[in-house]
C-alpha cells in the first residue's frame, strides 16, 4: 500500500472544532486508498502553558535534574492531541489508534528539550497502516537509550513528521499550515507575492533557516537527506476544495527554474564588530570558538585591515537576543584575543534573495544592489553562497528593500 504522511501544527489542531476539519481532510485523503500516519503537534497555547508548568515547579533545579522531567511535562500536550484527534476519526467510522513517540519506537539521543531523531524502527507501525488504520503519532517527541521520554525542541513536529515518512518510505509528507504553500516573499509585505508550485530542498533550506517560517530548518534538512518530498499546504481548506500547496523536492523535479525563487528576511539581527584585532594565527579560531561553546550563532562573517598595523577588524552578525552575550564573551577574552574594541549595532536586518538559477546566471547580484540603491538603500555587510545573497541593512528599510527586490527579480505576480 503506498503510504503518506500527513502532519497537522498547533494552529490547525488549535480546539475540537478544528479537529474535526483535520479529520474530515484525514477521511479525504484515506478515500484515495493511501495508507496514513498523521503526526501532530500540541493545541495553540498548550505548550507554553506546559513550558510555564514545568519551569514553575523545577525553579531553580540545575539541568541534570530538571531537563528529564521538563521533557515529560511538555511532550504530554501533543499526546492529548493524538487522542483527541484517533476519537474524531472514529467517529467518522474511520479506524484510527495513536501511537506515542516510545510505542513505534522513535530513539532520540539524550539531550532534554533539543534532541535529535537517531532512527526509527517502522515495522509494527507499517505493518497497522497497512492493514487500513489510521496512525495519528504525536510530533516533537522521542525516546532516548535510557527509555527516558525526549522532546526535539520547538518546530520539532515538522522533523518528526519528516523521520515517519522517510521510515516508512512513504510517497510524500504532507505539513498542513495556516498558509497555503511557500510565497515568493511575505504576502504581508507585498499583495504581489505569488505561490511557489515547486521549490527544491535547497532554496527552501537557505529560506528556512533566513527567515521564513512556512517549515522548521532540520525538517528540510532530513527531507534533503532522505530525499522525501513534502508538500506545504492549507489546513483551512474543506475537503473536495482545491488546495495544490507547494511542493519541496529535488532540483532536478523542476523543469524550469527561475534565478531568483524568493525574498527572505529576517529582523532579529545585530551585527557585531571587533576593532583591531590581532592578526595572528588561530585568532578567529579563538574567536568564533568561544561564540560556539557559549551555544552563539553567527553569520555574515567579515574580515578586514584594521588602521592599527598588524590587526584586523572582524565583524559578524547574530540574532538580537545573543548580542549582548557575545560582547560579554568576547569582552571576558580581551587579553587572549587582543582587540582595541568591541560594538554592537542593533536595528538592522537581514534580507535576502534566493534561487538555484543563481548557479548558470551572471548579474544576480548587480541586479541586487541596484535596485537597493535605487530607493537610497545602504549596505552595510553583504555574505554569498551557490545559490544565496544577503546584505544586512537598517531595519526601517527592511519592507522598502524587499518589495524592491521583488520586483526587480519579475516576481510579481502577473
Amino acid at each position: 500500500m503506498a503510504r503518506v504522511v500527513m502532519k497537522f501544527g498547533g494552529t490547525s489542531v488549535g480546539d475540537v472544532a478544528r479537529i474535526a476539519r483535520v479529520a474530515r481532510l484525514v477521511a479525504a485523503e484515506r478515500a484515495h486508498g493511501r495508507g496514513l500516519a498523521v503526526v501532530v503537534s500540541a493545541m495553540s497555547g498548550e505548550t507554553d502553558k506546559l513550558v510555564g508548568l514545568a519551569r514553575a515547579s523545577g525553579e531553580g533545579l540545575p539541568p541534570e535534574q530538571f531537563d528529564d522531567e521538563y521533557d515529560v511535562v511538555v511532550a504530554s500536550g501533543e499526546q492529548v492531541t493524538t487522542g483527541l484527534l484517533a476519537l474524531a476519526l472514529r467517529r467518522l467510522g474511520i479506524p484510527a489508534r495513536s501511537w506515542q513517540g516510545w510505542q513505534i519506537p522513535i530513539r532520540s539521543d539524550e539531550d532534554h528539550s533539543r534532541a535529535r531523531i537517531i532512527e526509527i524502527d517502522g515495522a509494527k507501525l507499517a505493518a497497522s497502516i497497512d492493514e487500513g488504520v489510521v496512525a495519528v503519532i504525536p510530533g516533537f517527541q522521542g525516546i532516548d537509550a535510557f527509555d527516558r521520554l525526549s522532546t526535539l525542541g520547538r518546530g520539532g513536529s515538522d522533523t518528526s513528521a519528516v523521520a515517519v515518512a522517510a521510515a516508512l518510505e512513504a510517497e510524500r509528507c504532507d505539513i498542513y499550515t495556516d498558509v497555503d504553500g511557500v510565497y515568493t516573499t511575505d504576502p504581508r509585505i507585498t499583495s504581489k507575492a505569488k505561490r511557489l508550485e515547486r521549490i527544491s530542498y535547497e532554496e527552501m533550506l537557505e529560506m528556512a533557516s533566513l527567515g521564513a517560517k512556512v517549515l522548521q530548518t532540520r525538517s528540510v534538512e532530513l527531507a534533503m537527506a532522505k530525499r522525501v518530498p513534502v508538500r506545504v499546504l492549507s489546513s483551512f481548506v474543506e475537503p473536495g476544495e482545491p488546495n495544490p500547496g507547494t511542493i519541496v523536492c529535488d532540483e532536478e523535479e523542476i523543469v524550469e527554474k527561475q534565478i531568483v525563487s524568493g525574498i527572505a528576511y529576517s529582523r532579529d539581527e545585530a551585527k557585531v564588530s571587533l576593532l583591531g584585532v590581532s592578526d595572528h594565527p588561530g585568532n578567529a579560531a579563538e574567536i568564533f570558538g568561544r561564540l560556539a561553546d557559549a551555544n552563539i550563532n553567527v553569520d555574515m562573517i567579515v574580515q578586514s585591515q584594521s588602521r592599527t598595523p598588524r590587526a584586523v577588524n572582524m565583524v559578524f552578525t547574530t540574532a538580537d537576543r545573543d548580542a549582548q552575550r557575545a560582547l560579554d564573551v568576547m569582552n571576558a577574552a580581551r587579553d587572549v584575543i587582543q582587540f582595541e574594541e568591541a560594538q554592537v549595532k542593533r536595528n538592522v536586518s537581514k534580507v535576502s534573495v534566493i534561487g538555484v538559477g543563481m548557479r548558470s546566471h551572471v548579474g544576480v547580484a548587480r541586479a541586487m544592489f541596484a535596485a537597493l540603491a535605487s530607493k537610497g538603500i545602504n549596505i552595510d555587510n553583504i555574505s554569498t553562497s551557490e545559490i544565496k545573497i544577503s546584505v544586512l541593512i537598517e531595519a526601517e528599510y527592511t519592507e522598502l528593500a524587499v518589495r524592491a527586490l521583488h520586483t526587480a527579480y519579475g516576481l510579481d505576480a502577473a
